[in-house]
Formats: structure tokens, sequence, C-alpha cells
């Protein structure tokens, strides 16, 4: 699947709720399915600067893509990093380079979030760009 059809059915699945309520508690389930990183990699280096609470985020080559795992010690911060790997993981750095990030101003979710939780949000997605660069790089050498 590519970048924009997961996140095409991200946005059809919060379509689905009425209110914001229920797109939090979907968030937080999403976050309780997170394929978790390794606690090895639960490292400063792999912390996200400028997040409220604490996430870390893994990227790993595989073959031609990025797959990244993550954790959060908050359960909103944890579907926030969840939604995010299942839009990017599994995929080339070229096109996650490529990638835009207007679904989640379609599913509303910067609009709710708080300042620092949106900032979070900003230097998550900042992060996963940066590994697809690093990794995009390496492939050129």
């Amino acid at each position: 699947m590519t970048i924009k059809e997961i996140q095409n059915e991200i946005i059809d699945e919060f379509s689905m709720f009425d209110d914001w309520m229920q797109r939090y508690e979907y968030i937080i389930d999403l976050g309780k399915n997170l394929p978790l990183i390794k606690e090895e990699f639960k490292t400063d280096n792999n912390l996200i600067k400028g997040c409220q609470s604490k996430v870390w985020l893994q990227g790993e080559q595989n073959g031609e893509t990025i797959v990244f795992t993550a954790d959060s010690d908050a359960i909103l911060t944890k579907g926030i990093i969840a939604i995010l790997i299942r839009a990017f993981s599994n995929q080339k750095a070229i096109d996650i380079l490529n990638a835009d990030t207007d679904f989640i101003d379609e599913i509303g979710l910067k609009e709710h979030l708080s300042p620092t939780r949106a900032n979070g949000l900003v230097s998550m997605i900042k992060n996963i760009k940066m590994y697809a660069l690093a990794f995009d790089a390496q492939k050129k050498n």
C-alpha cells in the first residue's frame, strides 16, 4: 500500500466518529497496538526533542524500506506516533521524503491538540523524515 492510500484509510476511519472524544479514544486504542520499540533503543539518541512527553522513535532499514518502532510514556502521544508509524513504516525512504502530511489536517488532529502536543507532532514527523533522509543518503553512497 502506498503512503497516500494508508493516509486515506486513516482519514476514512476518523470520519466514522461523530465527536472528538470518540476520536481521542480511538487514538488511545491505536497506541495500545503500537509495535513497541525494543528496550535497548529507548535511549536519549532516540528520544524526540520538542515533545511534551517522552517519545522514542527507531528506524531500521529492511531491504528497500524503513521499519519504524516507537513508544511513549503518555497514552495519547503513543496513539499519535502509532498513526504516523502506520502511514510511514514499511515504505521507501524517497516515498517518505516526498509524502505530504495533509492527512493530519484532514482528520483535524493538530487543531485538537494542545500547542505543546502539536509541536511534538511536528517533531515526530520531522524525525521520521530525518530517518528517511539519512537512509536515502546512505543508499546513494
